[in-house]
């Protein structure tokens, strides 16, 4: 029974006119596409959530970070360790990864302070570089979900008007004539929620998951300068 519901939907496909034709393709490329995207998008949030959540047992556990910073290396995935990486590495060209060191060797506080303010800022650039680069190709799937819609909807007002039109030419208006046009419009419209539902539902999911990492970020970036002037600020007093 469903292989001849199945094959009742191609025929009416294979003999809808053009115009639905080309409406359905439409909709067939947006549902391709957007799948495409959902499988890859599920895929890198879940391996960030993973890593990241590795990389803050490490982190914390860490009593050098030149240790957190081998183990951030291998996790390749996680947003939260790329985060770390970009803020060692400015430490490491300002010279602030041993702070007492440095501060024995006549470096001016001075210096030491615009230093922070410069992983402040690379920081800053790194979170949004990293938000940007997991929000690329999730306004797809809400381009998809508002319009894929209204493109069903376009294949049911031209189906309507195609039996309108038919039952214009034979002078008649049974079943037989007005039905098929009907159906062409009734499969274009369930193609276009089809095609949006499951993009809407991807796009807040993935939304609220980018918006969660991002405040993850925020929290650590906050947490990781609060550690570089806790040896700092002491350091300063006994100066």
């Amino acid at each position: 029974m469903g292989s001849g519901q199945h094959i009742d939907i191609l025929q009416i496909v294979g003999g809808a006119s053009p115009m639905v034709q080309f409406v359905l393709l439409l909709l067939l490329f947006f549902s391709l596409t957007s799948w495409a995207i959902i499988l890859i998008k599920f895929y890198y949030i879940r391996r960030a959530f993973r890593q990241s959540d590795f990389f803050m047992e490490v982190f914390w556990e860490s009593k050098d970070l030149s240790i957190a910073y081998k183990e951030a290396s291998l996790l390749q995935g996680s947003p939260l360790a790329r985060l770390f990486i970009v803020g060692y590495s400015e430490l490491k060209k300002i010279g602030h990864v041993n702070t007492l060191k440095a501060l024995e060797n006549g470096q001016p506080m001075a210096e030491r302070f615009s230093g922070i303010d410069t992983v402040k800022r690379s920081l800053h650039r790194a979170i949004n570089s990293e938000v940007t680069q997991m929000t690329q190709m999730i306004p797809f799937l809400a381009t998809t979900g508002n319009t894929a819609p209204f493109i069903g909807l376009f294949g049911t007002v031209w189906g309507i008007m195609e039996s309108f039109r038919g039952i214009g030419l034979t002078g008649s208006a049974s079943l037989a004539v007005v039905a098929p046009g009907i159906s062409e419009a009734l499969v274009a419209t369930a193609a276009g929620l089809a095609v949006a539902i499951p993009s809407v539902i991807a796009f807040n999911y993935f939304t609220q998951k980018i918006r969660l990492t991002d405040s993850d970020m925020q929290s650590f970036a906050a947490d990781f300068l609060n550690i570089i002037e806790s040896d700092i600020l002491p350091a300063k007093g006994r100066k």
